[in-house]
């Protein structure tokens, strides 16, 4: 399983739907559904909604996540929106405004 590498100079706007995992070093608007881990990195810019397994927030993202096990805001990571995992970790230093859901059926 290859990373897709959303690189710095791309924008997409539309919809992304896949089984590989990807890093977000660019800008993506429209909705994000994965089946592995997202990564948005350091720089990189998501107005979207995203449903994922797995996301690691180091850039910023403007829109609700869904993650099936896990979602990470580091240090240097922004997020406005709503979070429904069974795992947060927000770091300290990071940004988020809106709400979370830790509800685990």
């Amino acid at each position: 399983m290859a990373d897709t590498v959303i690189g710095t100079n791309i924008t997409v706007d539309g919809e992304i739907t896949g089984s590989d995992p990807v890093i977000v070093e660019g800008t993506v608007k429209g909705r994000i559904a994965t089946e592995a881990a997202l990564t948005v990195a350091e720089g990189g810019v998501v107005e979207a909604d995203v449903e994922t397994p797995e996301i690691t927030v180091s850039g910023q993202v403007t829109g609700n996540i869904t993650g099936g096990d896990r979602v990470e805001i580091t240090a240097e990571g922004r997020m406005v929106g709503d979070i429904k995992a069974p795992r947060i970790l927000i770091a300290d230093g990071a940004g988020f405004k809106g709400h979370i859901d830790m509800d685990v059926e």
